[in-house]
């Protein structure tokens, strides 16, 4: 009779997450203790942004909050464009520190990192070249 292993049960390390979305992009926050390390999708925070206006509205609420450099960052992100994974990016992570902390909240309200951004794209409209284009007018 073959012994099986019994399997060590998964420790589930993540003190907080966070989901932030903007058009179409969404991003997932977890937070472990550690030394403020922001790894985006295995990358470096810097590494994985273009520009590095993106890479401090990614961060703006790290930079922000006094306890961020207790905790490293897992952030897997998906969809839209990569400023628009800044944006989501950003909401997420601000959303996984009010899970730490609900003592700053108002520092991260006051800052705008709560707010939804709900603008997306509008859709085509039927008849009309895009959403709101229409074909060329000729009156003769």
């Amino acid at each position: 009779m073959a012994q099986e292993k019994a399997s060590a049960p998964i420790k589930n390390t993540s003190l907080a997450h966070g989901v932030g979305r903007r058009k179409s992009s969404v991003a997932r926050v977890w937070c472990r203790s550690g030394k403020g390390a922001i790894r985006v999708n295995n990358l470096d925070i810097s590494q994985y942004f273009d520009t590095q206006i993106d890479v401090n509205n990614a961060e703006s609420p790290a930079r922000l909050v006094p306890i961020s450099s207790k905790y490293d960052m897992k952030v897997t992100v998906s969809g839209g464009g990569k400023t628009a994974q800044a944006d989501a990016v950003k909401l997420a992570i601000a959303r996984c520190f009010l899970q730490l902390d609900e003592s700053v909240r108002s520092t991260l309200r006051d800052k705008g990192l709560l707010t939804v951004d709900a603008r997306v794209k509008e859709r085509k409209k039927p008849g009309r070249k895009a959403a709101r284009r229409r074909f060329q007018f000729t009156k003769r």
